[in-house]
C-alpha cells in the first residue's frame, strides 16, 4: 500500500497541507515537525520528489542532455555527475538526443517547462538555436565540451592534449603519419585537438602528415582506415586518432589486413577509455577525467542555482596513457 500525504497528515493529526509545507521545506513548529518525522520513520513514507518540486520555486532537479547514451565518456560523466547531485540532495533528469541537434534545442524547451532548476549540455556543437534557447528559457545551463563567451562552459584542454600527443608520436621516431579526425562542426574534438597536432607537426621539419575524416563510431574508424591500407602504397609508420573508437577501428582494420601492431604500424587515441587498457596491445591514449569531470559540473550547476559565482570558463588537463600500441623507432 502506497503512503500519501493525507495518510501522514491524518496519522499525525495535522491538516495536509502542513505535511505538505514541512515536505517542502516551509516552516512548522518545533512540535508539529517532531510529529510528522516521527509519522514518516514509522511508516517508511518517501516523498514524491519530482511532485514536489513542481511547486518548488526552487526545485532539486538537474537536467543533463547527452547527445548519445551508448557513449562511454558520457555515461562516465553522468555517474560522476549523480553521485555529486544526490550527495548534495539533487535528483539528476537525463535527456537523450541521439546526435540531433534540434533534439537538444527542444530537450531545453522541455526541462524548462518542467521547472528544472538547472541544465548541464553535452554540447557537441553550439548554434544561435542553442543560445537563443538557453537565453529563452532563463535557467542556468552549463556548456560540458564546448566553449561559448557568453555561457558558462567546461572544456578539456584539446588543443594541449592534440599537441602533446603530436610531440608524443614523433618523439618516438614517426615521421610519416596518418591523422583521422572527425567532423570541424565538433569545435573539440574536430578542431582543437587537430591543431594541437599541427603545431606540433610544424616543429620537426622531416614530419608530414596525411589528414582523413572518420565518423565517431568504431566501424567508421575501420573503414576510414581500409581506406587507407588500400590506397597507400607505403604505409604511414603510425596514425594518430582523434577519439579512442577510431583506434579501436584501425585496430581491428590492420587485424584484419594481418598488419601488426605496433611492429609495422603503431596506433593512438584521446579518451582513455577503460577497454583500451584491456585490450592487447593496450592503447596508448590521452586520458580524460570523465568522473571527475561529471562531479565538478554537478558543483558548478548547483552554485549557480543558488546564484553563487562561477568562472565563465573551466579547463580541465588530460594526460598521456603511454602503452604497447606506439613502436619507438629510434
Amino acid at each position: 500500500m502506497n503512503i500519501t500525504i493525507t495518510d501522514i497528515a491524518h496519522k499525525a493529526g495535522v491538516a495536509k497541507s502542513t505535511v505538505s509545507r514541512f515536505l517542502n521545506g516551509g516552516s512548522v513548529s518545533r512540535a508539529t515537525r517532531q510529529k510528522i518525522e516521527l509519522v514518516i520513520q514509522e511508516t517508511g513514507y518517501i516523498p514524491n520528489s519530482f511532485a514536489q518540486s513542481l511547486k518548488a520555486k526552487k526545485n532539486s532537479m538537474i537536467g543533463t542532455i547527452v547527445p548519445r547514451l551508448d557513449s562511454f565518456s558520457a555515461s562516465q560523466t553522468v555517474a560522476g555527475m549523480d553521485e555529486e547531485l544526490r550527495k548534495q540532495g539533487y535528483q539528476l533528469l537525463i535527456i537523450n538526443a541521439s546526435q540531433d541537434l534540434s533534439r537538444e534545442i527542444e530537450a531545453l524547451y522541455d526541462l524548462a517547462r518542467q521547472k528544472i532548476s538547472g541544465i548541464i549540455l553535452f554540447a557537441t556543437q553550439v548554434t544561435e538555436a542553442h543560445l537563443t534557447a538557453i537565453e529563452e528559457i532563463n535557467i542556468p545551463v552549463i556548456l560540458l565540451g564546448q566553449e561559448h563567451k557568453d555561457v558558462h562552459s567546461m572544456i578539456y584542454n584539446d588543443f594541449a592534449s592534440g599537441y602533446d600527443m603530436g610531440r608524443y608520436v614523433m618523439s618516438k621516431g614517426h615521421r610519416h603519419i596518418a591523422y583521422i579526425g572527425v567532423t570541424e562542426k565538433d569545435v573539440a574534438v574536430g578542431v582543437q585537438r587537430k591543431e594541437g597536432f599541427l603545431k606540433a607537426l610544424s616543429e620537426y621539419e622531416d614530419a608530414n602528415a596525411h589528414f582523413y575524416e572518420s565518423g565517431f563510431k568504431m566501424s567508421d574508424g575501420v573503414q576510414t582506415a581500409l581506406t587507407i591500407f588500400e590506397f597507400n602504397h607505403t604505409l604511414p609508420t603510425t596514425v594518430v586518432c582523434a577519439t579512442d573508437n577510431i583506434a579501436l577501428g584501425v585496430m581491428k582494420a590492420a587485424h584484419m589486413k594481418g598488419i601488426q601492431i605496433p611492429g609495422t604500424l603503431s596506433v593512438t587515441g584521446f579518451g582513455g577509455y577503460d577497454v583500451t587498457e584491456v585490450i592487447h596491445p593496450g592503447l596508448t591514449t590521452v586520458k580524460y577525467g570523465y568522473s571527475q569531470a561529471g562531479h565538478l559540473a554537478a558543483q558548478h550547476i548547483i552554485k549557480l542555482v543558488n546564484d553563487e559565482p562561477v568562472d565563465l570558463l573551466t579547463v580541465m588537463n588530460c594526460e598521456i596513457i603511454q602503452r604497447e600500441s606506439v613502436d619507438n623507432l629510434k
